[in-house]
């Protein structure tokens, strides 16, 4: 097996297309094929992918007011695993000259130069028309002009328009994110309705709190590389109340779900008791980030793992409150 260190720029090791292996100008062989597998796999964010199938999944329950069918849930799950891949992997194209400086992210495929840009964009490609034909035959076709939607507007509207232009970048780019939400409700209804939105809400004013709190552990990579998250630009307070801010109408919207789909008390409980720790932590952040510009002092991964928590747990409620009531 050829090994390679991705630090030395003279032994590159670019998997291509036919998964042939340039490595510099020193020889070409062959990538085993796990280093190929995980190359693209890690392409298409899997931990992305898990946060999104776990607002899918909820509302399909949500919205079949029970267990929905087990074949629609596993074509609805592998067309958005494709989606939601398909997305990631133009958004690592595209930003590959900005992965390649910063921290959290150089050590991905295409920074390391084990996967070439054409390679990745064909896989891109790929992922996009396999998710849609998956969603178009089995699902339904409104789900599938979603999915496209979120895939459109996560690679032109956020990762090419808006992350390195507007400290707004992940507030509007965030909408990618929550179309999910949308997707699991019309694979079982196959129409809209204000429920989902609700939903589609929450995940929106969710994002700037979750974002906000990884970019103020990671603002000087950003800062690096010219891109102007919020944290970059604004003190570490005034980013924590925006946090807080965001974090007020997030719980708020979320407790509308409620009256808006008449839910039982399961879920407004959960959406609350949640709602109010959440808020707690948030403010908590806010005041250790008076005064002070000090990572160590503020801990911004804390809320940042909570919020992770919070959305997880909150679906949870979506899924488990049709059952109940």
């Amino acid at each position: 097996m050829t090994t390679v260190d991705p630090d030395r720029p003279a032994a590159r090791l670019v998997v291509g297309v036919n998964g042939v292996v340039e490595q510099g100008d020193a020889h070409e062989g062959r990538a085993s094929a796990r280093d190929v597998v995980m190359a693209y796999v890690g392409l298409t964010k899997p931990r992305v992918i898990e946060l999104l199938l776990l607002t899918t999944v909820p509302v399909m329950f949500f919205a079949a007011g029970g267990v929905p069918d087990l074949g629609l849930v596993v074509a609805t799950v592998l067309g958005g695993s494709l989606s939601a891949g398909s997305a990631s992997v133009f958004n690592c194209v595209y930003d590959r000259d900005i992965d390649e400086q910063m921290r959290r992210t150089r050590r991905r495929a295409l920074p390391r130069h084990i996967i070439t840009p054409r390679a990745a964009l064909v896989f891109g490609f790929v992922l996009g028309i396999l998710s849609t034909v998956v969603l178009w035959a089995w699902v339904n076709e409104l789900s599938a002009g979603l999915s496209v939607a979120a895939i459109a507007f996560y690679v032109f509207g956020y990762t090419m328009l808006l992350k390195r232009r507007t400290t707004q970048n992940i507030v509007w780019g965030g909408i990618a994110g929550c179309f999910p939400a949308l997707i699991g409700w019309t694979a079982v209804t196959e129409e809209l309705a204000w429920a989902p939105f609700v939903l589609f809400a929450v995940v929106f004013f969710w994002t700037p709190p979750h974002t906000w709190a990884l970019a103020l552990r990671y603002r000087e990579d950003y800062k690096q590389v010219d891109v102007p998250m919020l944290p970059v630009v604004r003190s570490a307070r005034v980013v924590a109340r925006q946090i807080v801010a965001y974090s007020w109408v997030m719980v708020a919207t979320s407790l509308l779900l409620w009256p808006v789909a008449g839910t039982g008390l399961v879920y407004p409980v959960a959406a609350a008791v949640l709602g109010a720790v959440f808020l707690v932590q948030a403010h908590q952040l806010e005041r250790r980030a008076r005064g002070t510009e000090d990572l160590a002092v503020i801990r911004p991964m804390h809320l940042f793992h909570s919020s992770n928590l919070y959305l997880s747990l909150l679906f949870v409620a979506v899924a488990i409150d049709p059952l109940l009531h």
